[in-house]
């Protein structure tokens, strides 16, 4: 069960005792990073492939955290975090203020809930400590590209 912990805690960042939620967020800026360092500008297929092969098990994954810990969505499991995240930089190129403008709007999307996020949270197991973050993901990567288009549309250099 060790290696189960392992990942519904992100690496352990889970346990950090201020804000688990933002580390596990921090945790998965680094690893958008160094797929960045590891597969250069072809680092978005890795992002996106690591999201479509680990979308159901990090369900499975909560499910287990659930059971480690004995509640419903414990802050220690943030491989939700983690996935939401890299849901938001899915398909962009790397460049840090793609990296840092996800950070923020996801954390913000996470901490705000806007429908149906709220309702879909509170779903049993690890759909529900998983839907919500995967949803903020999909939010922040929609406004980042209504944002991006907007900045271009007026002669702004995004990348």
């Amino acid at each position: 069960m060790w290696w189960k912990e392992l990942f519904f805690t992100a690496l352990y960042a889970g346990y950090f005792p201020a804000g688990p939620g933002t580390a596990g967020t921090v945790l998965a800026m680094a690893l958008y990073f160094l797929e960045y360092r590891v597969f250069g500008e072809y680092a978005w297929i890795a992002n996106a492939a690591v999201v479509v092969l680990l979308f159901w098990p990090a369900m499975k994954l909560g499910d287990a955290g659930e059971a480690f810990f004995g509640k419903k969505d414990p802050p220690q499991v943030v491989l939700d975090e983690v996935m939401g995240y890299w849901i938001a930089v899915m398909f962009w190129p790397f460049s840090w203020k793609i990296a840092v403008a996800a950070f923020f709007l996801f954390r913000m999307y996470d901490m705000i809930k806007p429908p149906p996020i709220r309702r879909l949270e509170e779903k049993e197991g690890g759909f529900g400590i998983m839907i919500d973050d995967y949803l903020a993901g999909v939010y922040t990567n929609v406004t980042m590209l209504v944002v991006v288009f907007v900045l271009r549309a007026f002669g702004f250099d995004v990348f």
